[in-house]
């Protein structure tokens, strides 16, 4: 098993729908260590940056329009295999999709209000971390 540090971002859905706790609760349950967590309003050169893979489509303005309007919390978990057990842990990107028990199977809606983002591979968590901590934010 190797150590792993992944970024999770909990969407507007999961902190407007007052379930950050108990997704996090299922995390530490798992196991993973806390290495930061912070609530921050995303704005256009951030959500740019971080959908930079989709920005030139057509539905981009939809991503950024929902990402900004309200607060995400931004969180660093670490833990062995960190990465795909999260992933595992949260179903299909498309929560239709997700079964029963997995956190977008319990508290998302579709493709886009699906409770979390979460790194999906290591390069992905070291640049994610990166945009979203800065120097002395992660302990």
């Amino acid at each position: 098993m190797s150590k792993q540090t992944s970024l999770i971002l909990f969407k507007p859905d999961a902190v407007e729908n007052k379930n950050v706790g108990s997704v996090l609760a299922r995390f530490e349950a798992e196991g993973f260590d806390i290495r930061g967590i912070k609530m921050m309003q995303l704005d256009d050169a951030i959500l740019t940056e971080h959908y930079a893979h989709v920005a030139d489509k057509p539905f981009f303005p939809s991503i950024a329009a929902f990402m900004s309007q309200s607060p995400v919390i931004a969180l660093a978990l670490s833990g062995d295999n960190v990465i795909d057990r999260v992933r595992d842990l949260l179903g299909p990107t498309n929560s239709k999709e997700a079964a029963a028990g997995t956190i977008r199977g319990d508290f998302g809606t579709d493709m886009m209000i699906n409770v979390c983002h979460a790194s999906d591979g290591e390069d992905t968590a070291a640049a994610e971390l990166k945009r979203f901590f800065k120097d002395g934010e992660l302990f």
